[in-house]
């Protein structure tokens, strides 16, 4: 199965269809007038595709099982064929859309079941996908043109040689498969002083996101919050809030993280820890909705 572990709860939701197909217009009317056989094909084939929703990741080998929160399924009639219509919505790491589509197959076999006895001529086809939202991709602003990026390692270590950085490295590596590129990488020392000059040199340079890797924890040496904090012009809790919440659910060490987030200016910028570990579980945790904040910002409606 597909490591799903890095991924964020979401509202995920699917719409899929099947087309039933009858030969004669006497099996229509039979549906209509309930005077099918084997019993009344809605109720039935209804709960069929239910139980088929539930159980989808039963018999598809590679589908996850999820928490299934809303399930409705609908019929149209048109001519001498039932439009059969499923929806799943979930609110978890993955999507819905193979739990909506065995949905619909099995609602629509299980109409061919009980129209074969009146009808020989009943054909299935058309099982798709109609409509899909969540995930990653519904919150990916696809029009963020000017989004300078920096990394900055913040580690006596690093900036002393001692040590090699992998933190700053893969935050950089994390971001360019977002789309956006870091124009500027740098290490420096664990000091209130450059940590600040170096903000200050970024904001001025027109950088509009910049991280800074590492010092949010709490020895003696971590204090890039108290360097970042007092240049914000607007502290932006939320992001920290959900980056803790995100790696809590993954180790109960998040909790020790003192990491924060703000406009200085127009510049965004977000604090994450310094292990190599917890910067990628922040940026997995934080991107790419958080770009939208750069349209909000500006005044500009979510859509």
């Amino acid at each position: 199965m597909v490591n799903i572990t890095s991924k964020s709860n979401t509202l995920r939701q699917a719409i899929a269809t099947a087309t039933v197909t009858v030969s004669q217009e006497s099996t229509i009317r039979a549906i209509e007038e309930r005077k099918v056989p084997k019993g009344d094909i809605f109720e039935f084939a209804r709960a069929a595709g239910l139980l088929g929703i539930k159980k989808t990741s039963d018999v598809i080998p590679d589908c996850h099982p999820l928490p299934v929160e809303f399930a409705a399924i609908t019929y149209q009639i048109v001519d001498l064929s039932i439009i059969i219509s499923v929806e799943v919505h979930t609110i978890y790491k993955t999507g819905v859309e193979v739990e909506a589509m065995h949905g619909a197959a099995v609602t629509a076999l299980t109409m061919y079941d009980m129209l074969k006895p009146i009808d020989k001529g009943v054909e299935i086809s058309n099982i798709r996908l109609a409509q899909k939202k969540g995930g990653k991709s519904d919150y990916k602003d696809h029009h963020l043109e000017g989004i300078t990026c920096a990394v900055v390692v913040c580690s006596d270590t690093v900036a002393a040689g001692k040590k090699s950085d992998t933190a700053g490295l893969s935050v950089q590596q994390k971001l360019e498969k977002y789309g956006l590129e870091v124009a500027h990488y740098a290490i420096i020392p664990d000091e209130i002083t450059a940590i600040q000059s170096k903000a200050r040199d970024l904001n001025n340079a027109g950088f509009r996101l910049v991280l800074f890797v590492g010092g949010t924890g709490l020895s003696p040496r971590d204090v890039t919050p108290e360097a970042i904090r007092p240049l914000l012009d607007r502290e932006i809790p939320g992001i920290a809030e959900a980056a803790r919440s995100y790696g809590q659910q993954r180790t109960p060490y998040a909790m020790l993280s003192r990491s924060i987030a703000g406009f200085m200016d127009t510049t965004l910028i977000i604090t994450l820890p310094g292990s190599t570990k917890g910067a990628i579980e922040t940026v997995d945790a934080l991107f790419p909705h958080v770009l939208h904040i750069f349209k909000v910002a500006e005044g500009k409606r979510h859509d």
